[in-house]
């Protein structure tokens, strides 16, 4: 099987390569900027102009930026040969409609769960592989955007590989994706996530010891996430209880379920794909 890599010398592109490179693949890797081809040449591979790969392959790996994506596969998607596939690596340019597509052809996306936060990990590399796809295990999920189950199937089975080791990968459609990735995971978790580092700023600004301050508050953020997800059986002591509610009416909006709304969703997806649109 051939398998064309756009975007191949960036980082995503690179850690593709490393574990494809394990199995009896033919790659071909495109890669404009001067550092990339020197990342691959250290690989062993001689980079091909998109345009020369892209006819020959049965899978075309766009590793490229989302914002990206409406260009590079209208120039490059007329070029696939029949019945080949493409492959995104996250749904945002399919969710909006600013994939281009073909009918005789299959387009799947797919994007890691990364390692769960809970999950038991084997060695000390895997325990420091945050992102995954090198030494920690984690699941996957896959879209079929359009296509046959044949290509789909093959697809997904190159997705284990990129990503591996992979547990379980979960089928699902590009808007549940979209759900997923940027309303839950980005929109939400991440600003959560922002929030508390700028309360233990505020805490360090507010006189308390940096080392105390971090440990207290990433010792007691893995607390409450793991007796919101059930991991313990303990419940919220009635204090904590009434802390939340406080949280609810001073620090997070009532209106935050907005962000799942279709609309509103289409909406932040594009303005991240156009950065323009933020000015």
């Amino acid at each position: 099987m051939t398998i064309a890599i756009i975007g191949a010398g960036g980082k995503m592109g690179m850690r593709i390569i490393s574990n494809l490179q394990k199995h009896p693949y033919r790659l071909m890797c495109s890669e404009k900027s001067k550092d990339g081809h020197k990342r691959l040449k250290q690989k062993g591979l001689e980079p091909v102009d998109s345009v020369e790969a892209v006819p020959q392959v049965d899978l075309v790996i766009l590793a490229v930026p989302d914002r990206l994506i409406k260009k590079i596969s209208e120039d490059l998607v007329p070029l696939m040969k029949p019945h080949a596939s493409l492959l995104l690596l996250d749904p945002a340019a399919a969710y909006i409609d600013e994939l281009a597509l073909r009918d005789d052809c299959t387009f799947v996306a797919t994007h890691p769960c990364h390692p769960a936060l809970f999950s038991v990990q084997e060695t000390q590399e895997a325990r420091e592989d945050f992102f995954g796809g090198i030494a920690a295990k984690q699941d996957i999920v896959i879209a079929l955007i359009q296509g046959t189950e044949k290509n789909f199937k093959r697809t997904e089975k190159i997705c284990r590989e990129i990503f591996a080791p992979v547990v379980n990968c979960h089928r699902i459609t590009v808007e549940q994706m979209a759900i997923l990735e940027p309303a839950a995971a980005e929109v939400v978790a991440a600003s959560a996530a922002v929030l508390m580092k700028q309360a233990t700023d505020e805490a360090i600004r507010q006189g308390v010891p940096e080392a105390a301050a971090k440990a207290f508050m990433l010792g007691h953020a893995q607390i409450p996430l793991a007796i919101a997800f059930g991991r313990v059986s303990n419940p919220f002591s009635d204090a904590a209880q009434v802390a939340i509610k406080v949280g609810f009416e001073r620090v997070i909006r009532k209106e935050w379920r907005e962000v799942f709304n279709r609309d509103f969703l289409k909406k932040t997806v594009y303005r991240m794909l156009h950065p323009e649109a933020n000015e």
